[in-house]
């Protein structure tokens, strides 16, 4: 089960870092929760909601980096967690802040037999 989640999601990262919308969005609930970075507050909900946060982002990402550095997987029967450190930023923002890492949250269900994340939370440490 573990490998299957940690496929699941070395998967989403390669898409994210491709710039691909259809594979960052795959394998979502259909009320996915997710709490990121910048607004809303209160999360995107829902699967049209949480698309609709990607192409900003998606759109910066095409000069920056945004890859796993640690992954780690806890999994039960019909529910799981992962957290994750991933290299997220531009050539400049790695280089002035080599050990930044965007901080990654995922709760898990099992759907039909498929895992899918039914919730999403992204952070940085604040640095100033």
């Amino acid at each position: 089960m573990e490998t299957t989640i940690k496929e699941l999601i070395e998967r989403w990262a390669a898409a994210v870092d491709a710039g691909d919308l259809d594979g960052a969005v795959a394998d979502r609930t259909a009320d996915i929760l997710m709490f990121d970075v910048p607004p809303p507050e209160r999360g995107a909900r829902g699967t049209e909601a949480y698309r609709a946060t990607w192409p900003p982002f998606l759109a910066w990402q095409r000069g920056a980096c945004f890859e796993i550095d640690e992954l780690d997987v806890t999994a039960g029967a019909d529910v799981a967690y992962a957290t994750a450190l991933l290299r997220c930023g531009t050539p400049d923002e790695l280089a002035a802040e080599p050990d930044r890492r965007l901080r990654l949250t995922l709760g898990l269900r099992r759907e039909d037999g498929r895992w899918l994340v039914a919730h999403e939370h992204h952070s940085f440490t604040q640095t100033s």
